[in-house]
């Protein structure tokens, strides 16, 4: 081009060859972290929405439950967002502001719809629900299932269901007794000169101990005592007694009332100490459904004393349910986190670290919580229908029935069932919450991602409504006992049906022609059958040779103890299978594939977890277990791709997660910051500018330099 070209040529002229130059790569695309959880999202092979409502029982009652959370939400009495930071005082003073809110609901709504809002607020502040929960569930609960029709009347019309003149708690344990009721030292003792029960309190650790509500709330207890009349002790019985005037809310005549203090969780719960001096009360207020004491110091017994069992499986149904939704809350929040954190690089060509849920290890740390999340909420549902049941047989059948003896037989399954799952989903639970907790890495140490504050609250399932360890034995004992009666040739119940074929299962091993076969809900049925049968089995056999040596019954079972505990852990692991196999069966035909993978899952790892016991009894050769070692990673990854529909089919708002590390939209950092900020802000007084100026600017006597260590040594 000639220097003689006109200006506006040549500029046309380079225009042209810019446009035509080859371009440099466009640099990839940092995605993120809200991105990055919409990623995810679009993996979903199944209908989010459907799966929210099989898991909620239709949509009818997943609109009721996304109800309660919308009116809790902007109820300003139930605010979450400042809960980490408050003190032990205001929390208390807050969940007493609730009760107003929420008493309205016990009349307003039928009693399953109301169950349903409790249940949602227990997963929003487990304290108001437990203090909520003292009263109508223990104070109420005890006079609905132990007061005779006229009774309960008379406590009803004085304001025990409206909350209106009377607030309840429940004086069960005791400072020297708690899973021991028949041991508990308060005293009941009949006056028959003024037709009174004493109430008595004889030793120091016959005090009443954790009580809840007793503290500062309660004007009146439901109190378990030992019946006392005419010298002759007939057991633990309840009795109503009166704690405070419900005008003044002074103390009564011979009650002593005091704190217990600050406590691991739970702060909303103002857990007292009682002691009874010579407090009396009205024979009347013996809760005299079963057991009876007429006005001329008569005794009557009730003809089967089993009956009294119902009130006692209702709060242990509850936390199996609890320990489900409460799975499902920490899973969330550890998903979520894990779908948007991103840690080092597992591809040097990539431009953008990797996801934590991308790491082979970490799908290990979190697929198998999710999946047994989804088995402990279908056993929940399940064992749920189980206690309806039984109380509807309760309720129609009379002791004279032919029928009496089937009613009696279920209610042992249940009460044994129950107190096993109570104990095995609060425990597993338990570990399940520190589990995500640790996979949060060091914000999971932060009070805000919620999963400490989760865990303090949740442990005292593992030791409320009976120790874990326990009833455990008692579910262990119950299943010697079945094994007994097997081999004696009675028909056992569904729950434990696996020993009315001992012949075949106890040397049956796995017949599958190829390692894939394994991939079967039948045969991993029957692999936990066989074992199952094989560890109770075991226990029974180690009671029968205790018994032989002379030992007494009770004695036997001690000495069997820790072959029962096996016997209720490895019967519970194949009870929660066959419950969530049963789910499965029942979901929706296009939700099926995305549960069978979970549920393969939960019983693969499960099996994994136990191998010690599939190889002792030769269920699985050695080369099958190492196939199902490799299947457990292989479901991990497949359930990896759709983790994050899998738990917003849970459905639970940011409201009732409360953390932001689990928020919906996946924008964890500025969520984060903001609340950090939030609770403790910059730029106000400094807390203890004093004491650091005093440590600064002190005066130091010695202020000489150290000497060099060379110049000592010339």
């Amino acid at each position: 081009m000639s220097e003689s070209t006109p200006a506006s040529q040549r500029l046309a002229f380079f225009q042209n060859q810019l446009q035509n130059a080859p371009c440099a790569a466009e640099e990839p695309k940092i995605k993120t972290t809200m991105e990055s959880m919409a990623e995810e999202r679009q993996k979903a092979t199944f209908d989010v929405r459907e799966l929210t409502y099989f898991l909620d029982g239709g949509e009818k009652f997943t609109k009721i439950r996304e109800k309660f959370m919308m009116e809790l939400e902007r109820d300003p009495t139930f605010r979450m967002y400042d809960m980490y930071d408050v003190t032990k005082d205001q929390i208390r003073e807050r969940t007493m502001e609730k009760f107003r809110t929420i008493v309205h609901y016990v009349s307003a709504e039928p009693v399953p719809i109301f169950t349903m809002r409790m249940q949602t607020i227990s997963l929003i502040d487990p304290g108001f629900w437990t203090r909520f929960g003292v009263h109508y569930g223990l104070f109420f609960g005890a006079l609905r299932g132990s007061a005779t029709s006229a009774q309960f009347s008379h406590w009803v019309s004085k304001g025990a269901l409206a909350l209106n003149g009377m607030v309840g708690c429940f004086a069960m344990t005791e400072l020297g007794h708690g899973s021991n009721v028949a041991g508990l030292e308060t005293t009941a003792t009949f006056d028959e000169a003024s037709d009174q029960f004493i109430i008595h309190t004889p030793t120091i650790t016959a005090t009443k101990w954790w009580i809840g509500g007793a503290a500062h709330t309660a004007t009146h207890t439901v109190v378990f005592a030992q019946l006392i009349v005419r010298g002759k002790r007939y057991g633990t019985k309840s009795f109503v007694v009166q704690l405070r005037d419900t005008h003044t809310y002074k103390l009564m005549p011979g009650v002593n009332i005091g704190d217990i203090g600050k406590k691991m969780g739970r702060d909303g719960i103002d857990n007292g100490w009682i002691q009874f001096t010579n407090v009396r009360i009205p024979r009347t207020n013996m809760l005299m459904k079963h057991t009876k004491v007429s006005r001329a110091g008569e005794v009557k017994e009730p003809p089967m004393a089993q009956l009294t069992y119902g009130a006692l499986i209702q709060g242990r149904v509850a936390m199996v349910v609890d320990s489900g939704n409460i799975a499902k809350k920490a899973v969330t929040i550890a998903g979520r986190y894990a779908a948007v954190r991103r840690q080092f690089s597992s591809n040097p060509h990539d431009v953008q670290e990797t996801k934590l849920i991308d790491y082979a290890i970490h799908q290990y740390r979190l697929m198998p919580l999710l999946a047994q999340a989804y088995a402990f909420h279908f056993t929940g549902v399940e064992t749920n229908k189980l206690y309806d049941d039984l109380m509807d047989k309760l309720e129609s059948t009379q002791p004279d029935d032919e029928t009496m003896g089937e009613v009696i037989d279920t209610l042992k399954e249940t009460h044994a069932t129950s107190a096993g799952l109570k104990a095995f989903c609060t425990w597993s639970t338990l570990n399940a919450i520190e589990a995500c907790r640790q996979t949060l890495g060091g914000h999971g140490y932060s009070a805000y991602t919620g999963l400490a504050t989760t865990y303090n609250d949740f442990a005292v399932h593992c030791t409320w409504e009976g120790d874990n360890t326990i009833l455990t034995l008692q579910s262990g004992r119950y299943l010697v006992s079945c094994y007994r009666e097997a081999l004696a040739g009675k028909s056992q119940p569904e729950g434990v049906s696996y020993l009315n074929y001992l012949d075949s299962l106890l040397n049956l091993g796995c017949s599958v022609k190829t390692n894939e076969e394994i991939l079967n809900f039948d045969v991993i049925q029957e692999a936990w059958g066989v074992v199952t049968a094989n560890v109770v089995k075991k226990a029974g056999d180690d009671f029968e040779v205790s018994l032989k040596t002379g030992m007494s019954p009770e004695a036997a079972y001690e000495e069997c103890s820790q072959a029962r505990l096996a016997a209720a852990k490895i019967h519970s692991y194949g009870y929660i299978f066959r419950r969530f196999a049963q789910a499965v069966k029942s979901a929706p035909e296009k939700l099926q594939p995305v549960l069978t993978k979970l549920c393969l899952l939960y019983g693969l790892y499960s099996i994994e977890q136990n191998a010690g016991f599939f190889l002792q009894y030769r269920y699985f050769t050695p080369s099958q277990m190492d196939y199902v070692r490799g299947q457990v990673n292989v479901f991990c990854r497949e359930v990896r791709q759709e983790y994050i529909p899998l738990i917003d089919a849970f459905n639970y708002s940011d409201y009732m997660i409360n953390s932001p590390l689990g928020v919906y939209d996946g924008n964890i950092y500025e969520k984060y910051f903001d609340q950090v900020k939030r609770q403790n802000p910059v730029g106000g007084e400094h807390p203890y500018l004093p004491l650091i100026q005093s440590l600064l600017r002190r005066n130091i006597e010695d202020d000489e330099p150290l000497e060099d260590e060379d110049e000592d040594e010339e």
